[in-house]
């Protein structure tokens, strides 16, 4: 394959991912113009056309599909064995994408990161932090970060935290009209801060336990929100209760700013992994990166 086809098909794959030439043309550092410019004259160069345009969006076509399908893949094993070469040496450089939930984010990923990249100045990660289930492989990113019942049979995993405490939270402003509940049947009189997730547009219902048994309980309330931050703080305000891992409610809980109900009906979630296909493990940086966020005692940071 020429090296202009690689560009452009590189180019092509970016755009089909993002659903977006100005997104795309972001990520490339290049222009929208130049970006257009680029997908019309592969196009042109393989007589059909790869990206269905409207106003409003950009989806691929069926040829565009198969291509994403079928190059995208050996294209991106062909940059992670590049990246691998280029970093056999005593540097680590280069750029780890890595998606997460926003408070995974901020209480286990960057107190681990921050201290690598002091050490290695060369070496960057960028974070995106979302609800939805996303395909790191077909989003071109290199680590997942999710619960271990989510992750991918194919995928490498790797052990982040321990087990994860859920909690069941009002403040004491919201207790004062507002009688405690004991049981799941109870949260049908209470005011429910809830999580509209983005993959599915669905509000989440509460995986809880009713005598032991594991249970969903679909709440409702005056409330709803796309991330855990907000419903923390909804619930400071004496909003309502809130569904939320004890590492974010405890410290509040210690300062009496939340009260935690109905511990016998949270269980614990699985552990945190960060999961991978097995070839992104080839280059340092990412070897740097999966050794700085594996779990250990000393990196803990989830509150009981």
């Amino acid at each position: 394959m020429q090296r202009d086809n690689i560009n452009d098909m590189l180019a092509f794959l970016a755009v089909a991912h993002e659903r977006s030439f100005t997104r795309a043309a972001a990520k490339l550092g290049i222009s929208q113009s130049a970006l257009s410019h680029t997908i019309r004259a592969l196009e042109a160069r393989l007589g059909v056309r790869l990206l269905t345009r409207t106003t409003r969006s950009v989806s691929p076509t069926e040829a565009g599909e198969r291509l994403m399908q079928s190059v995208g893949p050996r294209l991106q094993e062909i940059e992670a064995e590049i990246a691998a070469v280029a970093e056999l040496g005593e540097k680590a450089a280069g750029t780890i994408r890595i998606t997460a939930i926003d408070h995974v984010v901020d209480s286990v990923l960057w107190p681990r990161l921050a201290p690598l990249l002091e050490q290695y100045p060369e070496l960057r990660v960028e974070i995106n932090s979302e609800y939805r289930m996303v395909d790191i492989a077909a989003e071109r990113f290199d680590i997942g970060v999710r619960y271990g019942d989510q992750v991918q049979q194919d995928m490498v995993a790797v052990r982040l935290t321990d087990e994860c405490r859920m909690t069941v939270v009002g403040a004491p402003r919201y207790f004062e009209t507002h009688r405690e509940p004991l049981t799941v049947q109870d949260l049908s009189r209470h005011n429910c801060i809830s999580l509209r997730l983005s993959s599915s547009g669905r509000i989440y219902a509460w995986e809880l336990l009713d005598a032991g048994k594991a249970v969903q309980v679909r709440v409702a309330g005056q409330s709803t929100f796309s991330g855990a931050y907000q419903m923390l703080h909804a619930a400071l305000s004496g909003h309502g209760l809130a569904f939320l891992p004890a590492d974010m409610t405890q410290p509040h809980v210690a300062e009496g700013r939340l009260r935690r109900v109905m511990d016998d009906c949270c269980p614990s979630f699985p552990a945190l992994h960060a999961y991978y296909p097995s070839h992104r493990n080839s280059s340092r940086a990412m070897q740097l990166v999966i050794e700085a966020i594996r779990y250990s005692r000393s990196s803990l940071t989830v509150a009981d």
